[in-house]
């Protein structure tokens, strides 16, 4: 089983788990893994569902120009976006 070491942990800190886990009959291991798989669990929760599926870009809706442009293949072959949008911008 891997081991956690944690150096120059503050004392204070290790007062409150020290108290935390005797109110819950723990160990101050068993506390600290408690502590992080509730914690853990929490992140995973409050986790945005873009983490899961394909993140907002994937389904973005393009501007009608650009989005022909990308289906002739711009960009795809290592065009500068930069020459691209000033193309425009000088065509109007």
């Amino acid at each position: 089983m891997p081991a956690l070491v944690i150096e120059s942990f503050p004392e204070a800190l290790h007062a409150k788990l020290q108290k935390i886990a005797a109110a819950h009959s723990r160990s101050i291991t068993q506390e600290t893994i408690h502590i992080i798989e509730t914690a853990i669990a929490v992140e995973e929760k409050a986790a945005p569902a873009s983490t899961v599926g394909p993140s907002k870009w994937a389904n973005r809706k393009l501007v009608p120009g650009y989005e022909e442009m990308m289906k002739r293949g711009a960009f795809s072959g290592g065009t500068d976006s930069t020459i691209a949008i000033s193309e425009e911008r000088d065509a109007r």
